[in-house]
């Protein structure tokens, strides 16, 4: 059974920091590439960066420069800090494999930015 459990979200005035934290098991996680997706009120889900087993990572134009996504093969735990925050990524936030998988979905962690 694959469980995908992230934490982190939170309130923050525009312009400050969080890291969200995904932990998986039940998953060859090393193996996996992984996403972070955002689905905000009235809009489709969103895949917001993307890390590959190798640890290459890449992400939406709306993120870059501001989003860092990282991985922890040792803890089976795939990471976005994200700085500079902006009313607009207000949303919330799931980690998937990418591609994703629709079973795969946890419950996400709710990122509120305030201006």
């Amino acid at each position: 059974q694959v469980q995908l459990v992230e934490s982190g979200g939170g309130l923050v005035q525009a312009g400050g920091s969080l890291r969200l934290s995904c932990a998986a098991s039940g998953i060859i996680f090393s193996m996996n590439a992984m996403g972070w997706y955002r689905q905000a009120p009235g809009k489709e889900r969103e895949l917001v960066a993307s890390i590959t087993s190798g640890g290459t990572a890449t992400y939406v134009e709306s993120v870059k420069g501001r989003f860092t996504i990282s991985r922890d093969n040792t803890k089976n735990t795939v990471y976005l800090q994200m700085n500079s925050l902006k009313p607009e990524d207000t949303a919330v936030y799931y980690c998937n494999t990418r591609p994703w998988r629709g079973s795969y979905w946890g419950q996400g962690t709710q990122v509120t930015v305030s201006s």
